[in-house]
C-alpha cells in the first residue's frame, strides 16, 4: 500500500530533509515536499509533517509567523479530516500557535539551549503515533531547542493527563517542562507535537531507533485502518 506523507517547509526549516528521509526509511515511498506559501496540499495524504528548525528566524514567537503561513490553512481542514499530522521541534510551536494543540512552547529554563539525548517515558499507546510502543516504555531520543519548556495552565494540564492526551514525559528533566511534558495530542489523537526529534533515531547510525517506532506506528495505523 503507498503511503502519501508530505513534509511542509517553512523559511528556516532545517529538518525538513531528515523528516523525509525517516518517512522514506519507514515506507519505501518518498515523502512529498511542500512549501509554506502553496495553498494546498496534494490530494489523498495519509501523514503530514511540521519539521524542525527556526521558521522565520523565530522573529516575534517560535511558529507564530509560520503558524499563518498560507499552507497552514490546509494543514488545519486537514487534520479535521483526520489526517494524521506530526510536528516536531518548530513543528510543535507551530502547532500550538496555530491552536490545533494546547498549550505554549516557552523559552527553555535556565534560558540555555538544549542539544543532547534524553530519556522519555512513553505515556500512553493509545493513538496512532505511539501504538507500538507500550505504556510505561523508556525510549531515548534527541532535542535540539531553546524555547521547548512546555506551558499551560492547570486546567489544561489535568485535562490532558484525564484524557490520556500526554504522549511522552521527560524521565529526568529537560527544559522546565511542566509536568515534564514531552508531547502532547489533541482530542481526536490524530495531531502529535513533541519537542525530541524522532527521525533523529530511526538509524543505528544515529546512536539508536527508538524514534522509528513512532513512524511504524502511523504506517501501521494506515495499513490497519
Amino acid at each position: 500500500m503507498s503511503w502519501r506523507a508530505a513534509v511542509v517547509t517553512f523559511p528556516g526549516s532545517n529538518c525538513d530533509r531528515d523528516m523525509a528521509v525517516a518517512l522514506e526509511r519507514v515506507s519505501g515511498t518518498l515523502a512529498i515536499r511542500v512549501w509554506h506559501g502553496d495553498a494546498e496540499l496534494p490530494e489523498r495524504l495519509d501523514f503530514i509533517a511540521l519539521p524542525g528548525g527556526f521558521s522565520y528566524g523565530d522573529y516575534l514567537r517560535s511558529g507564530a509567523m509560520a503558524a499563518v503561513s498560507p499552507i497552514m490553512r490546509a494543514v488545519a481542514a486537514a487534520a479535521g479530516r483526520g489526517v494524521p499530522v506530526l510536528g516536531v521541534c518548530n513543528g510543535f510551536q507551530v502547532l500550538t500557535e496555530a491552536r490545533l494543540l494546547p498549550g505554549a512552547l516557552l523559552r527553555n529554563a535556565g534560558q540555555t539551549f538544549v542539544c543532547r539525548d534524553v530519556r522519555l517515558r512513553v505515556e500512553t499507546s493509545q493513538s496512532l503515533f505511539t501504538a507500538s510502543y507500550s505504556a510505561g516504555q523508556e525510549i531515548t531520543i534527541p532535542v535540539a531547542h531553546h524555547d521547548g519548556n512546555y506551558f499551560a495552565d492547570e486546567a489544561t494540564l489535568d485535562r490532558l493527563e484525564g484524557e490520556g492526551r500526554v504522549a511522552f514525559r521527560y524521565l529526568t528533566g529537560c527544559n522546565g517542562s511542566r509536568r515534564d511534558i514531552a508531547g502532547v495530542l489533541n482530542a481526536a489523537g490524530n495531531v502529535l507535537g513533541m519537542m525530541p526529534h524522532p527521525e533523529r533515531a530511526v538509524d543505528p547510525a544515529h546512536g539508536g531507533t527508538d524514534g522509528l517506532t513512532l513512524f511504524e506506528s502511523a504506517l501501521g495505523a494506515l495499513v490497519g485502518a
